[in-house]
């Protein structure tokens, strides 16, 4: 049996610069005591803000966390492409051009909608087996392909000096805010990378939601931690929720069919069941019932 304690929900960590998605999750694990975590999008070392951490069962909803929507501020240098396409990497090229705000905005239009994207080469794309970003530091030569990304919005929010703008954006699962920086620069002529980025929103989950790396720290194995957590079923935001009664629950538990109450659902639809506002499984809604793909564990205790 899996050590550590069996305990389920949502953790919103508002990340500092310099560690990584996977370390921030060990941290609130071994914080939390928990047998299982699980991160939904991962954020570069250099990027702050919005992190989303799952617990025990909230490990299952983590999918439908990182398909949604995230929004970002982030801080553009221009005049100077890097390799990494971020303040990390080294000088790849530069340009003494500095484009005028009316020509930032208007080259911004060609990166909403949906739009086609090339991932920056350090990155964890996999390249016939390898990470992009293992055979970029190994000098190897390969090119990834563009890949679709649906952007909302991207709007020039502010000028500190004539080398840095900052942007807001808000865009689908799978989109690279350094490659954002990386061809907005091309576009104008001038190069650019990502100087500084904050995650503030990632699907369900806001950056007042979040808490900081020192409280966590702080309050280490305390009971007063678990207070910060957010249910599971927050994670189930994005999918709608049917009801279902306690026979159609107790048959769901079990992996089974059960019967449930939902209104404008289409045939084979994906949705979440609840009984008693506690979510009982993940499934596919067919003629007033759900067929479960994923049952919450916790539910078998349910009715005990």
């Amino acid at each position: 049996m899996a050590k550590g304690r069996d305990i389920s929900g949502w953790l919103v960590v508002d990340k500092p610069v310099g560690m990584t998605s996977t370390a921030a999750t060990g941290k609130v694990r071994r914080a939390f005591q928990a047998r299982k975590a699980g991160h939904a999008g991962t954020l570069d070392p250099l990027a702050t803000g919005v992190l989303p951490i799952a617990l025990g069962e909230a490990t299952k909803t983590m999918r439908h966390v990182a398909g949604g929507l995230k929004s970002y501020s982030f801080k553009v240098r221009l005049g100077i492409a890097t390799n990494t396409d971020d303040a990390e990497g080294q000088v790849a090229a530069t340009s003494e051009l500095r484009p005028d705000n009316v020509a930032i905005k208007s080259a911004l239009e060609e990166f909403t909608g949906n739009i086609m994207q090339v991932p920056p080469k350090f990155s964890a794309i996999k390249i016939g087996g390898e990470r992009s970003y293992k055979l970029a530091r190994d000098g190897d030569e390969f090119e990834i392909g563009p890949r679709p990304l649906f952007v909302r919005e991207l709007l020039l929010k502010s000028r500190p000096d004539p080398d840095h703008v900052v942007l807001e954006m808000t865009c689908g699962k799978g989109g690279y805010v350094r490659s954002i920086a990386r061809d907005l620069g091309e576009a104008l002529g001038c190069f650019g990378h990502v100087a500084s980025l904050h995650r503030t929103k990632s699907g369900p989950f806001k950056l007042e939601n979040g808490i900081g790396m020192e409280i966590i720290e702080a309050l280490a194995r305390d009971p007063e931690l678990d207070s910060f957590l957010m249910p599971l079923e927050d994670g189930l935001a994005s999918l709608p929720e049917v009801h279902c009664t306690k026979t159609g629950a107790l048959k769901m538990r079990h992996g089974n069919p059960g019967e449930v109450m939902a209104r404008g659902l289409d045939y084979g639809e994906e949705c979440w069941a609840s009984y008693k506002g506690r979510a009982i499984a993940i499934g596919q809604y067919k003629a007033g019932e759900m067929h479960p793909a994923r049952v919450f564990n916790r539910a078998r205790s349910e009715f005990n």
